[in-house]
């Protein structure tokens, strides 16, 4: 028995969730890399689990900590993700938008979501908040599939005949035309 395609919508859901997943992983790359050579010390993660997870947890040995705290932030990223992707395709079309969306994450999670849990972030030196900032700029990119375009957006032809290329993922809503200002040649 074959199976049923998956809808364009439910496909476009999945794509956003793996792209925010898979931002949130490049940031634990970027993490582990700069805490190793000392630019960040304490993430809000962290200090979250620390501060609020059930007693076991907070017990468990360092390593099934961290990684359990990654597990989170990864599961978080996913869902901001999704939420990037109900966007309007006119503000996803910017090519600042995916870099904007991940510093506003961070800068609303510093604000507002980390004051109302009762964590403070680490004092971090000017360096450790722009490390911080650049990995949420990197999770933007990534989210706005900069690095990888919808695969139906590659180069799609245009009234002109030449190759267009649409640029972070932004689609048309009806129609084969797209309009130049969401166009890359």
């Amino acid at each position: 028995m074959m199976e049923a395609p998956m809808d364009s919508k439910t496909r476009d859901l999945l794509r956003a969730g793996a792209r925010g997943l898979f931002g949130a992983m490049a940031m634990t790359g970027m993490r582990t890399l700069t805490g190793n050579v000392g630019l960040v010390h304490e993430t809000l993660p962290e200090a979250i689990v620390m501060k609020h997870a059930p007693e076991p947890v907070r017990r468990l040995a360092v390593e099934h900590r961290v990684a359990l705290t990654e597990a989170a932030h990864w599961s978080y990223g996913a869902v901001a993700g999704l939420g990037y992707s109900f966007l309007p395709n006119r503000v996803r079309a910017n090519p600042w938008c995916g870099p904007a969306y991940g510093l506003l994450i961070w800068l609303a999670f510093e604000a507002v979501i980390a004051p109302l849990l009762g964590v403070r972030p680490a004092r971090r030196r000017l360096i450790g908040r722009l490390v911080i900032a650049l990995d949420h700029v990197l999770y933007g990119v990534i989210v706005a599939g900069r690095l990888a375009p919808e695969p139906g957006a590659v180069a799609q032809p245009v009234g002109d005949g030449r190759q267009h290329h649409v640029v972070g993922g932004a689609r048309p809503r009806g129609g084969n035309q797209i309009e130049p200002s969401r166009l890359e040649t």
